[in-house]
């Protein structure tokens, strides 16, 4: 069972996915919606911590911004990764424009930019419109030594 962390409050909660289809599982803690392993989770300034360096399997963090015409472009490569992902790693999403913080402390000054990070660490990064291939493959490989 895949364990999710709740973007509101940060708490961990196990997830059965067979017995959540179908309806929308919520933290334990908050009773926040908790994302599902079809959708990319948003992150902020003040959950990133969190939920990516927290986070117990491998991550892909997408930094976009609404008005960047390559990361509207890779957005449904984003969501299918996040659809295949079948709980080997977690994919989010970070605003750069609204999340300035976060995207100064990785230095990320060209989006798309897609982060990989492995047990709090950045191990990976990928800059500018990437087929989904590309990013699959160096998803797995992160994924793989989990």
């Amino acid at each position: 069972m895949p364990i999710i962390t709740c973007p509101e409050c940060g708490a961990k909660n196990r997830v059965d996915e067979q017995r959540a289809r179908g309806s929308q599982p919520v933290c334990a803690k908050c009773h926040a919606k908790l994302p599902t392993s079809h959708a990319p989770i948003d992150v902020t300034d003040a959950t990133f911590a969190e939920v990516v360096l927290n986070a117990a399997s491998p991550v892909l963090v997408d930094c976009w911004a609404p008005w960047c015409g390559p990361c509207r472009m890779v957005a449904p490569t984003i969501d299918q990764l996040a659809a295949e992902s079948g709980g080997r790693y977690v994919v989010a999403k970070l605003n750069t424009d609204d999340n300035q913080r976060i995207a100064g402390q990785f230095r990320i000054d060209a989006i798309p930019t897609l982060l990989i990070f492995h047990h709090g660490q950045l191990v990976d990064r990928l800059v500018g419109l990437q087929p989904k291939q590309a990013i699959a493959q160096r998803l797995d490989r992160i994924a793989v030594s989990a």
